[in-house]
């Protein structure tokens, strides 16, 4: 593999501007879900104690919240601020490079793991502990010049970090194509999954409104590429071969690019494009810049390799095909301008194949790994004196130690794909990695296991009314509700609690505790929770005066279909009654009360007054600065803004040394005179011209000399002939001025040189930097 600088640097960018969006969306949030008055108080998670000590309360959940009541904050003002420092950290990294510092990233992973403790329901996410993941890699992969100076180039052990992040991507790929067809989903194994996907997933946006409405045997299809992105291609992560992997990369960016045109996943689609940049080298992100290719003294390739590469690359890929159409039946119809498939292989197939893999695979990531570390090795044994050799080769020890560790415990969550490669793994592996579950590691992963919705999407609508007979529906921002809005585009924002109504819907209220506790703060009327249903309180339809009374019912919603004549419906969804989600209550509905106790939401004690201090008194003029905005602009606006002053910053060429002897100012010709029309102009740089030409014959003068030379020069051919025949044809440098010297000094040649010179002093001779004229 090439040169990692740039994709490394490009990464690490792109982290922090995830992080950002990150932490952003979620300080947007805040109050309504973790405030005092929330759905879920945050203060409710931590039992502040004095008979244990800090850090025994801190291994049992690890997050920087215990450092409130000494700090003299409440658990609200401290979360809100712990979003802050990370929103306002990670948007500093993405404008100044200094700061994409592996002390900055640690801080950033601790700051999300602090939030992630408290964040119960609304923050289990697997794009949360991706984040996480992730960010702990970056602490390993970004440099660390704060706090010790140096240069921030390329480190020798950089390429085994930053392959962490390759094995990362592998396992998140692979774990997401297996887990479709181990789930047994008929949906998956019918490839008919898609027919269902774009108007079932959480927050579809306008585009799956269409992509809806492609052809079924396309659709299909579409779940034979899914298959073959996400199983087989994983393995060219680890190939060899350059052409492979950037292949693979572009693979893996069409399927993210198409995931994120249709539907709303937040961060996570940007965060598996950020990993997908392990695949590239400094090579490809300069043409990406169109920028000269510099080879390093490299030997270029014989054409016989070349051919044998090409030879290889062409069987992978057509070994790729032909396995998709062996194992989907793939066969073109012509009379219906389509492609049939259908699944070829059974499931106790695809079990022995798991079997047969998962253990190869573990062995495929180990030896690349062990390539990546020793060519680093050797790397390192090439660093010119000993001081810094010894120092490239300890930080390469520690580092490598740190990538087999990250390795192995990795091993644990990969291997839930097959339990009996799980049990043949080494008992100190699960011990160290039960050791640091905690902390978010390392993770499992299995995106859109099954497919729900198959009879119809279920979603919950929410109804208020003050006299119990009219009844009005209470909508959301994102979520469907309304048949005639159209659906949004928010990513990278995730509306949590848009995002736990989708999960509500599919079993009982009784499953979801929190929304009764929505239903209540419902009924209080508090704006916090409000806000997270609209940020207009306008559009809330009992903004004037709380409902007494609510109630939830449950609904199918499907896309509609265009019209016969091909035309557009007015309404994007239909929808049919299905049955009653959570029955009517009031305040001091005994119903409602007893929910909240058996659940543990009721308020047992007010919370502590705001403390007049200036940290919590800043933190509150914060929010209020940003109360009733849109989260999604806001984010764009500062993704957008990063971006640019990114660019203005990179694109504005340095200022310029001034050169030594440097041309006057007006219409110079570069000799330091300026220049007339009609003037014959000088001789390129590094070119002759034909007087010099003859000259550089019979001399041999060096530069320093050439001026006197220049001045005493004859001025016609035959004078030339005359010294010629009066020297020696070769004379020595030194004995040039000498010469120039002892020229025949009878007053006609004088005045023949004086005419001559007086003729040549209007034509401009070629300069050189210092203004001082140029012979060869």
């Amino acid at each position: 593999m090439g040169d990692i600088a740039l994709p490394r640097r490009l990464f690490l960018w792109s982290m922090a501007l995830i992080y950002m969006s990150a932490f952003v969306s979620l300080y947007m949030q805040i109050p309504g879900l973790y405030g005092n008055e929330g759905l879920l108080p945050a203060r409710k998670q931590l039992r502040y104690s004095g008979d244990r000590s800090l850090w025994a309360q801190f291994q049992s959940s690890p997050t920087l919240l215990w450092l409130s009541p000494k700090l003299g904050l409440s658990t609200h003002t401290s979360v809100e601020l712990l979003c802050l420092v990370g929103a306002a950290l990670s948007l500093a990294a993405t404008l100044l490079e200094p700061l994409r510092d592996s002390l900055v990233f640690f801080v950033l992973w601790l700051l999300y793991l602090s939030l992630y403790q408290v964040g119960q329901v609304f923050l289990y996410f697997q794009w949360d502990n991706l984040l996480l993941e992730t960010g702990f890699l970056c602490v390993l992969v970004a440099p660390l010049c704060l706090v010790r100076g140096g240069p921030r180039g390329e480190r020798q052990h950089d390429r085994v970090t930053f392959w962490l992040l390759r094995w990362l991507l592998f396992r998140l790929m692979f774990a997401s194509g297996v887990v479709k067809l181990t789930s047994r989903c008929p949906t998956w194994w019918g490839l008919t999954a898609l027919t269902y996907h774009y108007e079932t997933q959480c927050i579809p946006t306008s585009l799956a409104w269409f992509a809806h409405q492609l052809p079924v045997w396309w659709q299909k299809f579409s779940v034979v590429g899914t298959f073959v992105i996400e199983i087989p291609v994983p393995f060219l992560f680890f190939s060899p071969l350059r052409r492979l992997r950037l292949g693979a990369f572009y693979l893996q960016l069409l399927l993210q690019v198409l995931i994120i045109l249709s539907g709303n996943y937040n961060f996570f689609n940007l965060l598996t494009l950020a990993l997908c940049l392990s695949l590239l080298d400094d090579q490809h992100v300069n043409f990406w810049l169109r920028k000269p290719q510099t080879t390093n003294g490299s030997q270029p390739e014989s054409k016989r390799w070349s051919w044998l590469c090409y030879l290889l690359e062409i069987a992978v890929w057509s070994g790729l095909i032909f396995g998709a159409v062996v194992c989907f039946d793939l066969q073109l119809d012509w009379a219906k301008k389509s492609v049939t498939s259908r699944t070829a292989f059974t499931f106790h197939q695809f079990n022995q194949l798991l079997k047969t893999v998962t253990i190869p695979c573990i062995w495929v990531g180990l030896l690349s790994l062990f390539w990546e570390m020793v060519s680093s090795m050797f790397r390192c044994a090439c660093v010119e004196g000993f001081f810094k050799r010894f120092l490239s080769t300890l930080q390469w020890m520690v580092f490598g130690a740190a990538a087999v560790a990250m390795f192995s415990i990795s091993l644990v969550p990969f291997t839930y794909l097959e339990q009996d490669s799980a049990g043949r793994l080494w008992p100190g592996v699960r011990q160290a990695h039960q050791a640091v579950d905690r902390l978010q590691l390392v993770n499992s992963y299995g995106l859109f296991r099954r497919m729900t919705g198959v009879g119809g999407r279920p979603e919950v609508v929410i109804e208020g009314s003050q006299d119990r007979v009219t009844w009005t529906e209470i909508d959301f921002m994102y979520k469907p509700g309304n048949a005639s809005t159209p659906p949004p585009l928010v990513t990278p924002h995730q509306p949590r609690l848009d995002w736990q109504m989708w999960f509500a819907a599919l079993g009982p209220h009784t499953q979801a505790p929190w929304f009764t506790s929505l239903v209540y703060r419902l009924l209080q009327g508090h704006s916090d929770v409000v806000e997270l249903l609209q940020a207009d309180a306008s559009r809330y339809p009992f903004h004037a005066q709380p409902p007494a009374f609510v109630r939830a019912h449950l609904y199918k919603y499907w896309f509609t279909e265009p019209k016969e004549d091909g035309s557009y419906p007015e309404r994007w969804w239909r929808r049919v009654y299905v049955e009653e989600f959570y029955p009517t209550v009031y305040l001091g509905d005994p119903f409602l009360e007893n929910m909240l106790y058996q659940h543990g939401l009721k308020d047992k004690a007010s919370p502590r007054r705001p403390s007049n201090a200036t940290v919590p008194r800043a933190v509150q003029w914060l929010r209020s600065q940003v109360k009733g905005q849109s989260a999604p602009a806001l984010i764009w606006s500062l993704m957008a803004g990063s971006a640019v002053l990114c660019l203005c910053l990179t694109r504005t060429p340095p200022p310029r040394p001034a050169r030594p002897g440097a041309a006057r100012q007006g219409g110079s010709n570069g000799t330091g005179q300026e220049a007339t029309p009609g003037a014959e102009t000088p001789p390129e740089e590094g070119g002759k011209s034909e007087e010099e030409e003859g000259e550089g014959e019979v001399y041999k003068v060096k530069p320093e000399e050439s001026e006197d030379e220049d001045k005493n020069d004859p001025g016609d051919e035959e004078q030339a002939e005359e010294e010629d025949e009066e020297e020696v044809c070769k004379v020595k440098p030194e004995e040039s001025e000498d010469e120039d010297k002892n020229d025949p000094g009878d007053e006609e040649q004088a005045e023949e040189e004086e005419e001559e010179e007086d003729e040549r002093a209007d034509v401009p001779r070629q300069t050189d930097a210092s203004g001082m004229r140029k012979r060869k």
